[in-house]
């Protein structure tokens, strides 16, 4: 740990709690926390400014320029752009408003905020950097201008926000029926594309349709399913601190198991240990990693998917970001 970082923790630490002697160990958690948290933030910021150049990339250099619409509410502001020529920059940000109002909602006022800003440099990007225009052959247009645009949705998933709303209506929909996020999504897709064949052309629409399936695939490819809900086991010496973290950081449920550690010679006497098992969304995932390592780097986890859940916290408790 950097000898700088730690004595202005240390400084920090001692204004709060006065002039008592503190532990070392107790000021280089501290640092060790800091900075987990601080190379946690940096990492999202990252995937958040590539997914807005990627998607920038889909949107001016294949999609935009040969007249072409995708699915969410991407598609709705390409589709409103050929109708009225107002900029695709300002549709992006006016009609996902709606959407991120609702995610303040139902998922939580950070991630809006978060998203909010990510949705604005997209418009930024968009109106300002001049991408050049790769391709007049529409098969190319509709693989590559979804590819790009899906990797830039699916890496802004990863750093923790989103830059079209079709996710957040999914996510708060799905609250109120029994169908998935997927289903939703695919939904709100058929609608878009109807509209789009009757208003432009049949032609347009079936390749929208072949946009989308390459920039869900792609948004799949790159988080996993957004879709799916994540099952995770974890095996720590503090797990009661880990439980915690779960139940008060994430506001989610857990379930404890009682186990041994199966690691031993013939004849070992197996130590007891508590298992951990919790289920939360894809979202999250960053969340609960970072705070997993904040209590016990070491901590054995192991991640499954799980496609949908009935009943428990999962659905009822907002996001926590």
């Amino acid at each position: 740990m950097p000898s700088i970082l730690y004595q202005i923790l240390k400084k920090q630490i001692e204004k709060r709690v006065g002039e008592r002697a503190l532990p070392q160990r107790y000021v280089a958690r501290a640092a060790r926390i800091f900075q987990i948290e601080a190379m946690h933030q940096i990492k999202g910021y990252l995937f958040i400014l590539a997914g807005i150049c990627a998607a920038g990339f889909g949107l001016k250099g294949f999609l935009l320029p040969n007249g072409f619409i995708d699915g969410g509410v991407t598609g709705i502001s390409l589709l409103v752009e050929r109708l009225t020529g107002i900029p695709l920059s300002l549709l992006l940000v006016a009609i996902n408003l709606p959407f991120v109002l609702l995610g303040s909602h139902s998922i939580g006022r950070a991630f809006a905020i978060r998203s909010m800003a990510a949705i604005l440099l997209l418009s930024v990007a968009v109106h300002a950097i001049p991408y050049p225009v790769i391709t007049e052959d529409h098969l190319l247009i509709a693989i590559f201008g979804g590819f790009f645009l899906g990797l830039g949705i699916g890496l802004a998933i990863r750093g923790g926000t989103v830059i079209d709303g079709t996710e957040i209506l999914a996510v708060f929909l799905t609250r109120k029926s029994s169908l998935t996020i997927g289903d939703i999504i695919l939904i709100f897709n058929i609608v878009i594309f109807s509209f789009g064949a009757y208003i432009l052309s049949v032609e347009t629409a079936l390749y929208a349709i072949l946009t989308y399936l390459a920039a869900s695939k792609t948004v799949d490819y790159v988080i996993d399913g957004i879709e799916e809900y994540i099952g995770v086991t974890i095996i720590s010496t503090r797990s009661e601190e880990v439980r915690l973290a779960i139940v008060e950081k994430l506001g989610r449920g857990c379930t404890i198991y009682n186990g041994k550690r199966g690691f031993g010679k013939r004849g070992d006497r197996l130590a007891d240990t508590d298992i951990i098992f919790s289920v939360i969304t894809r979202l999250e995932l960053s969340k609960l990693r970072n705070e997993v390592e904040k209590v016990d780097a070491d901590a054995f986890v192991v991640m499954h998917s799980v496609k949908d859940t009935r009943g428990g916290m999962i659905k009822k408790r907002p996001l926590a970001h």
